[in-house]
């Protein structure tokens, strides 16, 4: 009787692998081929490897201890006695390429910090470890590794460290994670503004390795502080600018306060606000408050600045508030008005605001003719109001007749001026018709005087005369000779457009 034996071939290929043994001090090369009949042999080539011949080499121990280096290659050789050719599979020892990388993290509940490590990459896997403060440690776990704590267990200033061992190498990697409470800074612990100005406080986070809360502003009245129309917040996760609007000296003065914590502790950091006020303005005096009409509607306040050492002023505030009532005249024509029983001063001043400081006078308009108001004034330094001047109650509008009797008197001067020089100028023109009168202004020789220079003819009518003068005179008296008179009369006229006409008679 004849046997015969078959021979089945594996299926497939073999396969490669590396791993690490005893601790992570050792190489274990791993070849398998499942399957076949009889079992394929097996054979590791390569290096330190080319002495072994054994079917026993499929799994072998290779010491490293720094003996092997990094990318080193190694090839499992199979065969079978069904296949004609040897099939064979490779592998490579491989140190992870970068370093280890550790970070810590909490939890959105905030109920647990989390520290983690890894080491990612590499041929065999490295192994990964914590050790920390006070046994908090973790055993080694391949690749990464995480330690839970609970929130606020953490040790502060004590370092964590990561261990991280590959086959390849001797010693063991490490990265350290030192927890710390945050470190708050500021730029100025101590600010000082004038009020009415927008100042900034600024609260940065110095860098740590844990996470941290929101970073928290509060007030100097202890409040937590939230976007509103006196506080703008601007932050992020590493810093925290607080921006106090329109600062007021009585309410916005004190300390601040910027807090933040983590799972280690809380952190806090006071920064003080010092609002100042402007100088003190000089002071201001009305000069003049008076209506200025009769209807009693509106007034006109007049003022000063009085000079001295004070600061500068930047406007003015000019107000006024009722002191009684006055619903009109009673009694005789004195003019005397009374008050209405039971009304008192009011203590509610109404207030003009002036912003230009050069203004000296300003008109108050729209005011009740049957009250009586009181006004005073004030210079004001940006928001530093300086001491109210005395109030002053408007005096009223007088009928003053002074101008209207000179008015009137200059002008009746200068019609009778006009006047008399108009019956000059007729009498003179008419000293014929008006001998008299001509003589008494201006007496007789003048009157002479004028018909000779005004009228030539004259001049030959005068002549004659002085000829028969002289005659009459002569010594032959029995004989008299009477001149030819000639009488010449001039009349003066004046016509409608003011022309004289001469018209002589004779």
């Amino acid at each position: 009787m004849t046997f015969y034996i078959v021979a089945d071939p594996p299926d497939g290929s073999p396969v490669c692998s590396v791993e690490p043994a005893l601790n992570y001090t050792f190489l274990k090369l791993i070849c398998s081929w499942p399957g076949g009949f009889p079992s394929p042999d097996l054979q590791w080539k390569g290096g330190l490897l080319d002495q072994l011949n054994s079917q026993e080499s499929s799994a072998i121990l290779l010491p490293s201890g720094g003996l092997i280096p990094n990318n080193s290659l190694f090839t499992c050789v199979g065969s079978h006695p069904a296949l004609k050719q040897q099939t064979e599979c490779s592998t490579r020892t491989l140190l992870p390429p970068a370093e280890p990388l550790c970070f810590a993290y909490v939890t959105n509940s905030q109920q647990y910090l989390m520290l983690s490590c890894s080491w990612d990459g590499g041929a065999p896997k490295a192994l990964v470890w914590w050790e920390g403060p006070g046994g908090q440690s973790k055993g080694g776990q391949e690749n990464s590794n995480i330690l839970v704590l609970r929130y606020g267990t953490a040790r502060s200033g004590k370092p964590y460290t990561c261990y991280a061992q590959h086959p390849l190498l001797l010693q063991p990697k490490t990265c350290r994670l030192t927890l710390e409470a945050p470190v708050l800074l500021t730029q100025r612990r101590v600010v000082s503004v004038y009020e009415g100005t927008d100042v900034q406080l600024t609260c940065n986070l110095r860098a740590n390795y844990l996470p941290v809360n929101e970073i928290t502003w509060f007030n100097n009245r202890g409040a937590d502080i939230q976007d509103t129309s006196k506080y703008m917040l601007l932050r992020t996760s590493a810093w925290a600018n607080l921006t106090v609007r329109n600062a007021d000296e009585t309410q916005d003065s004190g300390e601040y306060r910027c807090s933040t914590s983590n799972a280690v502790g809380g952190a806090e950091i006071n920064v003080t606000l010092l609002v100042k006020k402007y100088p003190m303005p000089p002071n201001a005096t009305l000069i003049r408050v008076m209506y200025n009409s009769r209807q009693r509607q509106q007034v006109e306040a007049e003022w000063q600045v009085e000079s001295g050492e004070d600061g500068g002023w930047t406007g003015f505030f000019l107000e006024y508030r009722k002191v009684s009532e006055r619903p009109g005249k009673r009694g005789g024509s004195n003019g005397s008005q009374e008050t209405v029983e039971g009304s008192g001063t009011s203590q509610v001043w109404y207030r003009i605001t002036i912003q230009d400081p050069e203004t000296r006078s300003h008109t108050v308009y729209g005011l009740i003719p049957t009250i009586t108001y009181q006004f005073r004034i004030t210079a004001i330094n940006y928001l530093t109001f300086g001491h109210p001047s005395a109030g002053k109650t408007p005096a009223e509008q007088k009928d003053d007749v002074y101008p209207a009797v000179i008015g009137a008197a200059v002008g009746g001067m200068i019609v009778a001026a006009i006047l008399v020089a108009l019956l000059l100028v007729y009498i003179v023109r008419n000293r014929n018709n008006n001998p008299r009168l001509h003589d008494l202004l201006f007496g007789s020789q003048h009157s002479r005087s004028r018909e000779n220079i005004n009228f030539p003819e004259d001049e030959v009518v005068d002549r004659s005369e002085r000829e028969n003068n002289d005659n009459n005179e002569s010594p032959n008296p029995g004989k008299r000779k009477i001149p030819h008179l000639r009488h010449i009369h001039t009349n003066l006229k004046l016509s409608q457009n003011g022309t004289e006409i001469c018209t002589r008679h004779r």
